[in-house]
């Protein structure tokens, strides 16, 4: 009995020992860990949003604008440099902040062009009558019929055809005794081209013919008829415009902003609407070397040659041209996305790591020409260094946030702590950096383009393609009833850059095949209207430039706004209300 008793308090006390010591382990291990995340939010005391850093809650949770989990903001290590901002992989990852090496290339853009089909003006010809009188019969009677060298095309009856043949016939009976009479009368039928064969049959069948035929001088397509029937008519007036179509030109304009780039020789690749699957390439064999005061574009030609007439007149045609810039250098250039502009000022955000961890700070740059989705640097960066390309101006908010220099705050600031959208937008500059004035005539002529541009944007945040596409139509209207003489000095300049870039990209919003597409258009229709807002100030309410970081595939995109609510037109219903006040425009 006391054997059983000793052995049941043997294993009470190991039973009792293996759950203290498990209790210890699960417990102990959790209070530890419970430990820990208390000592990691007091440590850090805001939760906020990769992708909105001005969203900033003293608790876990969710984005109020995006709906992203909320994370812990990082300490920043200012003793390191308190002029750039710290950012972990973590944090990196979730605010999907991508960079790139900074590298020297050759200056090349893609340049897109429209144009049209055009007879070759060395083969148009103009078909006269060269005997005066009354058409008496019309051997062609309708445009776009083809006629051979040759052909008999009319006849006219001539009064004074006639007395001129009476006049041989009388010459002919004393040729032997007045030769010179006989050849005179024959060189003035010739003079009206009457042929030698004609002649002969006049004095051999010693008869006057009534008609005379006038006959085709080349071949090639009527164009234009400019005689009917029964008509009377001048020696040398014309019956037919006719276009010669073996050889044709297809026209394309080039906009002013492009002419730098593009030069006689350039091959284009090209094809034409109503010839689906076909793609074509020419070489510019001239541009135009003055620019037309109205479209404010000059015309580059290609020469094509046209044997079974498949290229006709009037056919749209698109095309693509690869061109450099003309420099003996390399040059260095970036992605778009990795370039934050306001008014002249261009920054880029360069990427530093150190057994510190990893940090970004502000790099004011000078912008050289667009490469389409680059731009060339002139100044600011060097070759080997790293930039944030993508999730740009979630660094730049978390600097601001941080107080350090920004795009709006180059200097750096008190950083802005509103705990919610609403307080961050009250908090917005409402300058910018630089602008041109202009006269209250040229506000007013922009005013139409605001007004459409505007339900361009409307239009988008519903989905709606078509509706869209018209009011793309509209604004382009409307940009060509600006009058560029209200524009002076240095703003007629910037006008037409912006007049140009406007256009090119209205037009490709006009042929959009879908909703993305059209979206596409409107991200460079935006830029180039928030550019222009900062520089002319020319709306007379104000506008919200507003920003969503997750179009454009998250490298973010702009646009402008009369109500300070977002209603987001790169996402229309699906994301209404992703975004975010940047800047306020008076």
């Amino acid at each position: 009995m006391k054997k059983l008793q000793k052995h049941v308090l043997i294993i009470s006390i190991g039973m009792l020992f293996t759950g203290l010591l498990a209790g210890y382990l699960i417990f102990g291990n959790s209070n530890s860990q419970d430990e820990h995340q208390h000592d990691l939010t007091e440590e850090n005391g805001v939760w906020t949003c990769s992708m909105h850093p001005q969203i900033k809650q003293n608790e876990p949770g969710t984005c109020p604008i995006c709906g992203m989990d909320l994370i812990p903001l990082e300490n920043d290590l200012e003793s390191i440099d308190p002029l750039s901002i710290s950012m972990s992989p973590t944090a990196m990852q979730l605010a999907n902040v991508q960079t790139a090496i900074v590298g020297s290339s050759g200056a090349n853009k893609s340049v897109k062009l429209s144009g049209k089909v055009q007879a070759d003006e060395r083969l148009n010809y103009t078909q006269t009558s060269h005997i005066p009188g009354r058409i008496e019969e019309l051997k062609v009677n309708f445009t776009g019929e083809f006629i051979s060298k040759g052909q008999v095309i009319a006849t006219i009856y001539s009064p004074e055809l006639t007395t001129a043949q009476n006049e041989l016939l009388q010459a002919a009976k004393i040729q032997d005794s007045q030769p010179e009479l006989f050849q005179a009368a024959k060189n003035k039928l010739k003079n009206w081209k009457i042929s030698d064969a004609q002649i002969s049959e006049i004095l051999n069948n010693n008869t006057i013919l009534r008609n005379f035929p006038i006959r085709a001088n080349v071949s090639g397509y009527v164009t234009e008829k400019l005689a009917n029937l029964g008509d009377h008519l001048q020696q040398g007036q014309a019956i037919y415009e006719v276009a010669d179509l073996s050889r044709v030109w297809v026209l394309f304009d080039i906009y002013e902003t492009d002419l730098s780039w593009i030069k006689v020789g350039d091959e284009i690749e090209y094809s034409i609407q109503s010839l689906p699957g076909e793609t074509f390439t020419g070489k510019i064999s001239y541009i135009d070397p003055l620019i037309d005061p109205a479209s404010r574009v000059a015309k580059a030609r290609i020469e094509v040659s046209n044997p079974k007439g498949k290229f006709k007149p009037e056919m749209f045609a698109s095309g693509t041209i690869k061109a450099a810039l003309n420099s003996n250098t390399a040059m260095l250039s970036v992605p778009k996305s990795a370039v934050l502009w306001t008014g002249k000022r261009s920054v880029v955000y360069v990427k530093n790591t150190s057994e510190n961890g990893i940090r970004f700070k502000l790099r004011e740059v000078t912008l050289g020409p667009s490469l389409g989705d680059t731009y060339v640097i002139e100044e600011g960066l060097q070759g080997g260094e790293e930039i944030a390309i993508n999730g740009t101006f979630s660094i730049d908010a978390a600097a601001q946030l941080a107080g350090k220099p920004s795009m709006m705050s180059p200097d750096g600031g008190v950083p802005m702590t509103g705990h919610n959208h609403g307080e961050m937008q009250g908090t917005m500059s409402s300058t910018s950096n630089s602008s041109l004035a202009i006269s209250p005539q040229a506000k007013y002529s922009l005013k139409p383009v605001y007004d459409n541009y505007l339900k361009l944007k409307d239009a988008l945040t519903k989905d709606e393609l078509n509706d869209s596409k018209e009011a793309a139509k509209s604004m382009e209207e409307s940009i060509n009833k600006v009058n560029m003489a209200l524009f002076t000095g240095d703003a007629h300049t910037q006008w037409m850059t912006f007049e140009g870039n406007l256009k090119k990209s209205l037009t490709d919003a006009k042929t959009a095949k879908n909703i993305d597409e059209l979206r596409k258009s409107f991200q460079s229709i935006s830029d180039e209207m928030v550019k222009m807002t900062e520089q002319f100030h020319a709306y007379s309410e104000t506008l919200y430039v507003q920003h969503c970081p997750m179009a454009d595939s998250n490298q973010g995109a702009d646009w402008l706004s009369l109500d300070k609510n977002i209603v987001n037109p790169y996402f229309g219903e699906s994301m209404l209300t992703c975004g975010e006040v940047i800047k306020i425009i008076d």
